[in-house]
């Protein structure tokens, strides 16, 4: 069995440890179709609670979920010159159904903002239609040429907002609180602390006036975007006719954002914490956050500790635990530990003969570390030692993050560091496209924001890292997925 389930060290290999964790943990396998993925049970009931928590949030700021049609025609997308060239090598496009060619041949959604713009063409009419705040969970389908479980496939799934207003300040607003919403979920539920900023123009989404993102740093120094905000201006509004009377009677385009987040997190939450054993989940988006191992020689024993174990999962579910008990015959408790350890399962509870008679069981966290456990205590005491795993996954990934950044390099410095490890770079920038290109070329970093206050330098730069010339502002540079 360990050799059939064999994860590679992620110092040898980080792409193929990547691939092993998922395969161990059962996250996800490869499709039949190119590129694209089934998301197996225990991968799907992370993204479900990954969608629950984010949903929540969504509706604490004021926003209602809707759904528009995945099918979307090309002439849409052609309104809207800058989306759909952004997009166009991405784009999957439907010519025949019915047995017959279409008429006018429809396009996959790579994302919605164009029928969704058709659509409050119909719904917008005064400015007391506005502010829309509108969500939708779906999927969407780009041609990637190169995939990979999670991070990059063919289709995957995921949410995007969509709001129109009144005004510009309004919609700037609207954008910067849903990237204060995805980091607040990535801190608190996925143990993973990103940093936050704009986009350069090179980066920033196709049809937006500004793009903010969320950028992670994972444990190969490598960044992941995690999550993005866009500020779409009118473009938009414009392209598709969307207008609303003023209150002082005039006609004016909405202003309007669009923000989204995928299964890549998914991907991201494996490449944050897990090791060499398997996956490493977080407590409050584990599936299964304890299980219950009962360990017997004899039928005897078996009843025993299966009846202490059975009371003891019930209890747990009465506090909002998610337990399972395991009382599989035909398996050591060591294959157990085995299988469990890979899936990420954060607190495993062992309950022996001995146990029993002791009234306790054996407390050993997924991130190491075995303690008894008094049984009277374990309903009041586990939600504490979930929340104090969750809580030392986030302060291990700030620690690790800040230990792969460096501040205030010089040219000499930043190539090698890019040549080595790597990580986060914080180092002037000019603003001109050619240093963007040429680093780039040079090292495979590319600017992954340019960082919000909290995040800056103590003392900023004041000269470009690469040409010199005066920075306009501080840049984090890094190779990312």
């Amino acid at each position: 069995m360990a050799e059939l389930n064999k994860i590679t060290p992620r110092g040898e290999d980080f792409a193929a440890w990547y691939n092993d964790v998922i395969m161990r943990a059962e996250l996800a396998d490869y499709s039949p179709v190119r590129g694209c993925m089934v998301i197996r049970p225990r991968g799907y009931g992370i993204w479900e609670l990954m969608q629950g928590a984010l949903d929540a949030m969504f509706k604490e700021t004021g926003h209602e979920n809707a759904y528009f049609p995945l099918l979307i025609p090309q002439r849409f997308l052609a309104k809207e010159a800058e989306h759909v060239e952004g997009f166009n090598p991405q784009t999957a496009v439907v010519t025949h159904a019915g047995g017959k060619e279409l008429e006018e041949p429809l396009v996959l959604r790579p994302t919605s903002e164009t029928i969704i713009y058709a659509m409050l063409a119909k719904w917008v009419q005064s400015y007391r239609d506005l502010p829309v705040l509108l969500n939708q969970w779906a999927n969407v389908v780009r041609w990637e040429m190169r995939t990979r479980l999670f991070l990059r496939t063919t289709e995957f799934l995921w949410q995007e907002g969509h709001t129109a207003h009144a005004t510009a300040d309004e919609a700037e607003a609207e954008a910067r609180l849903m990237l204060d919403v995805y980091r607040r979920f990535m801190e608190d539920w996925m143990a993973m602390p990103p940093i936050t900023g704009e986009k350069t123009a090179a980066e920033r989404f196709a049809g937006a006036e500004r793009t903010y993102a969320c950028e992670a740093l994972m444990q190969d120094n490598r960044a992941l975007q995690a999550g993005t905000s866009h500020f779409l201006g009118q473009n938009f509004a414009k392209a598709f006719g969307v207008q609303f009377q003023t209150a002082a009677g005039g006609l004016e385009h909405v202003w309007s954002t669009s923000w989204g987040v995928s299964t890549r997190l998914v991907g991201g939450l494996i490449m944050t914490h897990s090791d060499d054993v398997g996956l490493v989940c977080p407590p409050r988006l584990a599936p299964t956050q304890v299980v219950i191992v009962p360990i017997w020689k004899n039928d005897e024993q078996r009843s025993a500790v299966c009846e202490v174990g059975d009371r003891l999962a019930r209890d747990l579910r009465g506090a909002s635990v998610r337990v399972v008990l395991d009382d599989r015959e035909g398996m050591t408790p060591g294959a157990k530990y085995y299988e469990w350890e890979g899936r990420g399962i954060p607190i495993r509870l062992e309950i022996g003969p001995r146990d029993v008679e002791q009234q306790q069981a054996v407390l050993a966290r997924r991130t190491g570390g075995k303690s008894p456990l008094p049984l009277a205590d374990a309903v009041a005491r586990l939600p504490v030692a979930l929340q104090s795993m969750q809580d030392e996954l986030r302060r291990a990934a700030v620690e690790r993050r800040e230990a792969r950044s460096r501040r205030g390099i010089d040219r000499t410095e930043f190539l090698a560091f890019m040549e080595g490890d790597g990580g986060f770079a914080y180092a002037g920038y000019c603003g001109n496209d050619e240093c963007e290109h040429a680093i780039q070329e040079h090292t495979q970093a590319t600017v992954r924001v340019l960082p919000d206050q909290e995040f800056q330098s103590a003392d900023v730069p004041t000269t470009c890292i690469w040409c010199g010339q005066a920075s306009i502002a501080e840049a984090v540079w890094a190779k990312a997925y």
